[in-house]
């Protein structure tokens, strides 16, 4: 075998492995986060979340009845300017998805298309499942 020859043969070996590797780590990881994402508890609703929340710093912490009505209380407050920052800028987040999808959909072929009209379909059911309520 020339030298050429053996070099090609071991640089396209190589290409072949890391290609092979490249695809089975893709594979995995987005069978682990997609796993992961639709077994996903069920969430609580916020007062339960936050009572949760509550009893186990009382528990940890060894909180006073007053102490635990305060945490509660302050809980309650952060969540609610939590959700006002979110109204706000949710928007804007939804504006730059939006872009996103626009400049991919822009250099896909037309049979691509269709596939990741089909993609953003099932991306968007698992956002509104796995939002809060």
């Amino acid at each position: 075998m020339s030298e050429p020859s053996a070099t090609r043969k071991a640089a396209l070996w190589v290409g072949v492995v890391f290609l092979l590797g490249a695809a089975l780590g893709g594979i995995v990881g987005y069978g682990f986060a997609h796993r992961s994402v639709s077994a996903a508890p069920p969430q609580l609703p916020e007062a339960a979340r936050r009572a949760q929340r509550v009893e186990q710093l009382t528990r940890e912490l060894s909180l006073t009845s007053a102490q635990a009505q305060q945490v509660d209380a302050i809980i309650m407050q952060r969540h609610a300017e939590s959700k006002a920052l979110h109204e706000q800028t949710d928007p804007q987040f939804e504006k730059v998805r939006q872009k996103a999808r626009e400049e991919i959909r822009a250099i896909l072929t037309p049979e691509q298309k269709p596939k990741f009209e089909e993609f953003l379909q099932r991306l968007d059911q698992e956002r509104k499942r796995n939002a809060p309520r």
